[in-house]
């Protein structure tokens, strides 16, 4: 193949890879924008709306544990094909089915098996966005985040306009999934097809093989990396609308602004952050990331101020926005086990959106909202300790 036609299909793969993590981030906004509707349809209480949430953390959990084994099995192109289509249908299932059955349990263990394809869909792609990545030679994994990033915003403008009009999730979420389902079908043809893999077929990897990769150092530290940021992310999702109107004095409307304000700043951050990592590499960029995360994060709990506010808020998004990402570049550096490494890192990752708001809210029930978030700020600082970790390794293309 000449090198005109490799970087065609190179080309190719990146756009398919840009299309399923914009789908990806679409679908996942799509039902959490519109919990109040399913809420309504099931006609249950807070509490039990947790245990819905928590039946899509268990699946995910679970896909996260078998990523890497499904992975070597089917190949990332496959798995991605198999499992977003999973994640896409679940979604279109739940809103006819909160509102036919009515029933708790039923939502709950539909949504764990959307749980289980969406984290093994997003552990695939990484690997394919990561193998893309290394093959054209410069830091694409923090656009690849951006476009999911966006999605998101697409997805909650959809779900927004779909409530303001009366449109049920019985029929917002049925529709939304026949309409992605055909663009995710064309993602994994671009990327070369559901038969591509950028596993060795000579040194096929070995369950054995997968689960020592937790036995790695460098493996975990990079998992840290990525919980650190992952928890200052989820924190802000979770916790600053509602920090800025009960610590703040801000009203509802205003809260969610500043919520819009903090999702803005990270996908400018992951936008404007690929020539910073092509020019200074991975360490210094993550070391500058932390700080501005942390000096963001201390000044929204120090300082009362309006204008300060607006401007850590938007340090907080800006130091965020990379941690995730490039932590699953570092993870996948060797593609003999990157795999497993990614499904690894991810895996400790996630733990922060299980962790954050119980531990979050029992501080802010012994202080408050804002106090809480100290913990994150703590977290971020351990994670900006080991951000050596994400050095690239010297088999992996240099940045």
């Amino acid at each position: 193949m000449s090198t005109t036609a490799e970087l065609n299909t190179l080309k190719r793969r990146r756009l398919g890879v840009f299309w399923i993590f914009g789908i990806n981030g679409l679908i996942l906004a799509t039902w959490l924008s519109r919990i109040p509707g399913i809420r309504d349809n099931l006609g249950v209480s807070t509490i039990e709306v947790g245990f819905f949430l928590f039946g899509t953390a268990a699946g995910a959990l679970t896909g996260l544990a078998f990523a890497s084994h499904v992975i070597a099995w089917l190949g990332e192109r496959k798995t991605i094909l198999w499992f977003a289509t999973l994640s896409i249908a679940v979604v279109g299932l739940v809103g006819p089915v909160s509102a036919v059955f009515s029933s708790l349990l039923i939502a709950t263990a539909t949504m764990f098996f959307f749980g289980v394809g969406t984290s093994v869909a997003d552990v695939s792609m990484n690997v394919e966005g990561a193998d893309v990545e290394k093959k054209m030679g410069r830091n694409l994994m923090p656009w690849f985040h951006a476009l999911f990033s966006l999605g998101t915003v697409a997805g909650g403008g959809v779900s927004a306009l779909a409530s303001a009009s009366g449109v049920g999730v019985e029929i917002h979420f049925p529709v939304m999934a026949l309409i992605l389902i055909g663009p995710t079908i064309y993602s994994v043809y671009l990327m070369g097809g559901p038969s591509g893999s950028t596993a060795d077929p000579e040194k096929p990897s070995t369950v054995g093989s997968r689960l020592a990769v937790w036995k790695e150092p460098r493996t975990v530290l990079i998992g840290i990396v990525a919980l650190s940021m992952a928890f200052a992310e989820g924190s802000a999702n979770d916790w600053l609308p509602l920090a800025m109107v009960d610590d703040r004095g801000y009203s509802n409307a205003e809260g969610a602004l500043w919520f819009v304000l903090f999702t803005g700043a990270m996908t400018i951050g992951r936008i404007a952050g690929v020539p910073l990592l092509d020019r200074f590499g991975r360490v210094p960029v993550l070391a500058g990331s932390a700080i501005a995360a942390l000096i963001g994060l201390s000044t929204v709990i120090l300082v009362p101020f309006f204008w300060a506010n607006i401007v850590a808020v938007v340090l907080w998004g800006l130091g965020t926005a990379l941690g995730f990402p490039v932590a699953m570049s570092a993870a996948a550096d060797d593609p003999e086990g990157g795999p497993a490494r990614v499904s690894a890192v991810a895996t400790i990752a996630y733990a922060a959106f299980l962790i954050g708001p119980p531990l979050i809210g029992g501080l802010a029930e012994a202080f408050s909202i804002l106090n809480g978030l100290w913990s994150v700020a703590i977290l971020v600082a351990i994670g900006l300790l080991v951000t050596p970790a994400t050095k690239p390794l010297r088999t992996a293309s240099t940045e």
